[in-house]
């Protein structure tokens, strides 16, 4: 088992969450309004809940399957590192509904919405913001994508479908 060396400075994994937080609101900002403002809040929420969930459900004890940044105990940074994931959830629903993807093509959008996110997670390991254990990898991390990816598109039909009626 490999042993987790913590670093205690602002370096690397601070920077590439700072930096990704950065150009994603610089995105959020550059697209088109496409969303009314209570959609694209609920979107945006999306990515730092689902975030916030499994992060908290698979790297607290009894678990632990991963640590999160310098240290196993929640901080600030930790925090922030579960912001960065807002712009990229508003991107999926953005690029979802530029596109126009049918049902039938869901799952294939699907597949590569969740390699895009495996590939960004490696880079987030990579950086030193996840810290693997007890033998967890990316593999389990691209069922989780799978299984949020459609639920996030289901949300998407229904908010489409029945976002402004009132019960």
């Amino acid at each position: 088992m490999n042993e987790i060396r913590y670093d205690h400075h602002f370096n690397t994994n601070e920077w590439f969450i700072v930096v990704a937080l950065f150009v994603g609101t610089l995105m959020l900002l550059w697209l088109p309004r496409r969303f009314p403002k209570k959609t694209a809040g609920v979107y945006l929420m999306c990515g730092v809940f689902c975030g916030f969930f499994f992060d908290h459900t698979l790297s607290v004890y009894p678990v632990s399957y991963y640590v999160i940044n310098d240290s196993s105990r929640f901080e600030a940074m930790d925090f922030v590192s579960h912001v960065m994931y807002a712009p990229f959830s508003f991107l999926f629903f953005y690029l979802y509904d530029f596109f126009r993807v049918t049902p039938r093509y869901s799952l294939a959008y699907i597949l590569v919405w969740a390699f895009v996110s495996a590939g960004f997670e490696r880079l987030c390991e990579s950086v030193g913001i996840f810290h693997y254990r007890l033998g967890y990898s990316l593999y389990y991390s691209f069922g989780i994508y799978l299984v949020v990816l459609s639920i996030w598109v289901i949300l998407y039909h229904v908010l489409k479908n029945y976002g402004d009626q009132r019960f």
